[in-house]
């Protein structure tokens, strides 16, 4: 399977446009997130999508041969304003429902962060395991996954509290969307083959996608999100345990600018060929 893209790193267009500039540049799946991705219907809030309009859309993508793997949200699920938090959790149940006819097999999201730093809560944990047995609820009934990402600074920030979370909320379509890079900050990067593995042990039965950025110290000595190849992520260790844990998954393409996306792609697809052929020794 061949490495994908987030759809929004095109820009938000038209999507008959942007279907067509994602497959000008040689992806043949993308992570669609409709409100950050289309220009041309409003989804900023519940009810835009209907068969006709998830049909079309599809189509136009597949003119271009062009699956859509995942759909997107970045939604926050224990805001603390009660209506913004339903109207988030009506736009995610939009998708669910709308999914199978876009031909995604899964909505994903991390679970949101507290912008101003504020410390996280029992109230926030509460919510969001509510929250997101609601949305497996859905999701069961029509077919598809929930996709979770731990991700720094997040509410659920590392594979750990990730692991504990699914333990809590058990449900089979509740699925885990990997992203090493999301797990490394300044403190850690020096042990990332370890961040990496334990990921990987705790969440690797789970994982029903992978999302593919690059992180590296700044001159400054923070840590900054660059494109695949372009930093000192371990991709070949990554590439391996994603071979041996799940193979053939969707792989979504982070963080590059159109001018850089082919040479991540090919950096991706590199260290994912050279893992399938260990694995075939």
């Amino acid at each position: 399977m061949t490495v994908g893209v987030l759809a929004h790193l095109f820009g938000k267009l038209p999507y008959r446009e942007l279907a067509a500039k994602v497959g000008e540049a040689g992806f043949t799946h993308v992570q669609l997130a409709p409100w950050r991705a289309i220009s041309d219907v409003d989804f900023n809030k519940p009810g835009k999508f209907n068969p006709g309009l998830a049909l079309s859309i599809a189509e136009e993508f597949r003119k271009h041969g062009v699956s859509i793997s995942v759909l997107g949200c970045y939604l926050h699920f224990f805001v603390q304003d009660e209506e913004l938090l339903r109207e988030n959790v009506e736009r995610f149940k939009e998708l669910i429902r709308y999914a199978s006819l876009l031909g995604a097999p899964m909505v994903a999201a991390e679970v949101g962060r507290n912008e101003d730093g504020t410390p996280y809560s029992e109230r926030d944990w509460r919510v969001v395991k509510e929250v997101v047995r609601e949305l497996a609820d859905e999701a069961e009934k029509w077919g598809v996954f929930v996709g979770l990402e731990a991700a720094n600074d997040h509410l659920v920030g590392t594979a750990a509290e990730l692991a504990t979370f699914l333990e809590e909320v058990p449900s089979s379509h509740i699925g885990v969307v990997i992203d090493p890079g999301n797990l490394l900050k300044t403190e850690n990067l020096a042990r990332q083959d370890e961040i990496i593995r334990e990921a990987f042990q705790l969440l690797g039965p789970r994982i029903i996608a992978a999302h593919a950025k690059d992180r590296r110290l700044s001159s400054s000595g923070e840590i900054e999100t660059v494109p695949p190849g372009f930093g000192d992520m371990n991709y070949a260790l990554y590439m391996e345990l994603l071979e041996q844990y799940k193979p053939g998954v969707h792989i979504i393409m982070e963080a590059a600018q159109e001018h850089e996306m082919a040479q991540s792609k090919r950096y991706i697809e590199g260290h994912r060929i050279a893992a399938q052929k260990a694995q075939q020794v």
